[in-house]
């Protein structure tokens, strides 16, 4: 009995002693201060500062959208918290902003430079780029540091690429350059297009990205080596959300997420051409203006996007409602005498029927692809199928998986199309021979029509708001007596 008093003695002591420890580890635990990642999952938001533009942040009809907001959107989702969004007119700003109550983080591809790396912390690297000097096509080009000196250069104000100069005036110190606040790298190249300015220093991804909206903009020569671009924080405080961030960047890397999104936003537009480039944008001035609001209205009644209905639109006919082909399509969408009655049109060369008519075959044919495709390849099979029918469609996605690759993807579909133009394959499958090259080419087209589009109205946006900004008042708004003290 003496015995099982002592044992019972010495559990109740060990109980005691760990329940002893156990509150003051809690103690510990609550008095002390939570890390920078603990904090925002507790907050259960985090913020990204960022720049508006058709790269790093803006916003459609279809929402938000851009490459630093999508990632910082996943990130978010990593975290388990809710993603915010702030946005400064300026670098300068942005860099102010961060480590504040209103900034977590910082997005706008910005790229790591040994002056930001006395200020910032920087997480793994998603991309390099290089600055590039760019030009107006038809004047000479430049190729040297010298041929820059004694012209007008422009660049973004506190940018890496004026960091950069900065370095090169000490080798060249009559280089010299106009710093504009608030621009966009695109902004420069508008201005260099339009030869307000000689030259601008932009990022290669951008040039590539947008040298279809402006092609009198011409890439000169590199003025840097490669550089990493990468997410921004405050360096003050310990490192558990940059940790976190370079975790999240790796299993994005590891998913495919991540390049992704770069084809998305940096890629160069496929089979670029000037020739055709100038084209589209002289008949987005042009052409597009009288019939933007048969597209837009169609769009919101049907649900579509009226980019992609208009791309589809110059990918038939170049918005020409007179539009006839040898095998007799017509119209703005030029259709088919059998698509037209499928969708009620009796008069393929009204603008306004067509319009209604192409944006309806087109959804009925996407409503018939196989619901495990989903967007935004869904999106891709059916321009393809409104191309060369559904059947065709069916037979290089049997193809496909032949060949082991995914039916489902039209990344990899696409590559199996044009076999349907060889006996040795069209003649194992259903409806035979196909020219499977051109659904591919029509594809292509389209979605690079839309982004073209797309960039038009976000920079008609900024250019609204940017005059709204800074209009000034109308004449019966001023006060006429504060001339007299002038």
């Amino acid at each position: 009995m003496r015995q099982r008093l002592v044992k019972l003695k010495k559990i109740t002591k060990r109980l005691l002693f760990g329940g002893i420890v156990v509150f003051f580890m809690m103690l510990l635990s609550q008095s002390r201060e939570l890390s920078r990642l603990e904090a925002i999952v507790a907050n259960g938001e985090i913020t990204l500062i960022t720049r508006q533009g058709p790269i790093t942040y803006y916003e459609d009809a279809k929402g938000k959208n851009g490459f630093e907001y999508l990632l910082a959107r996943d990130f978010a989702d990593y975290l388990g918290v809710r993603l915010d969004v702030t946005t400064t007119e300026t670098l300068s700003q942005l860099f102010n902003m961060l480590g504040g109550p209103n900034g977590d983080f910082a997005g706008a591809t910005l790229t790591i430079t040994p002056q930001r790396l006395q200020d910032y912390i920087f997480s793994d690297s998603y991309d390099a780029v290089v600055q590039t000097v760019i030009y107006r096509r038809g004047s000479r080009a430049p190729r040297e540091i010298v041929d820059l000196i004694g012209k007008q250069v422009a660049v973004i104000a506190d940018s890496s690429h004026e960091e950069h100069l900065r370095d090169l005036q000490r080798d060249y110190p009559e280089l010299s350059w106009i710093s504009i606040q608030g621009a966009e790298m695109i902004e420069l190249m508008e201005m260099v297009a339009a030869g307000e300015i000689d030259f601008a220093v932009i990022d290669s991804t951008t040039f590539d990205a947008h040298r279809s909206i402006y092609p009198r903009a011409a890439r000169g020569f590199d003025i840097s080596e490669s550089q990493e671009l990468a997410w921004a924080f405050p360096k003050n405080g310990d490192r558990s959300l940059v940790n976190a961030a370079n975790r999240f960047l790796q299993q994005s890397r590891d998913s495919g997420r991540l390049a992704e999104l770069k084809t998305q936003f940096f890629s160069d537009i496929e089979h670029f051409s000037v020739a055709g480039s100038l084209l589209f944008v002289q008949r987005l001035k042009t052409r597009l203006p009288e019939y933007r609001p048969l597209f837009e209205r169609t769009a919101d009644r049907l649900g579509i996007d009226w980019h992609l209905l208009a791309a589809i639109a110059y990918q038939e006919s170049h918005w020409n409602p007179g539009a006839v082909s040898p095998t007799g399509v017509k119209g703005m969408m030029m259709l088919t005498h059998d698509a037209a009655s499928e969708v009620n049109v009796s008069n393929r060369r009204n603008v306004k029927q067509s319009i209604r008519g192409g944006a309806e075959y087109f959804l009925a044919t996407k409503a018939r692809i196989p619901a495990d495709i989903v967007e935004p390849d869904r999106t891709w099979f059916a321009l393809a199928a409104y191309n060369v029918g559904l059947g065709h469609l069916e037979d290089a996605r049997v193809l496909t998986d032949r060949a082991g690759r995914n039916p489902d993807l039209w990344s990899d579909v696409k590559d199996f199309l044009p076999l349907l133009q060889r006996q040795k394959y069209y003649s194992t499958v259903r409806h035979g021979y196909a020219r499977g090259q051109e659904p591919v080419g029509y594809v292509r087209n389209v979605i690079k029509y839309r982004r073209l589009l797309q960039w038009n109205t976000i920079e008609e946006n900024r250019r609204s708001q940017r005059d709204e900004k800074y209009s000034p008042p109308e004449i019966q708004e001023w006060n006429l007596d504060s001339f007299k003290t002038l």
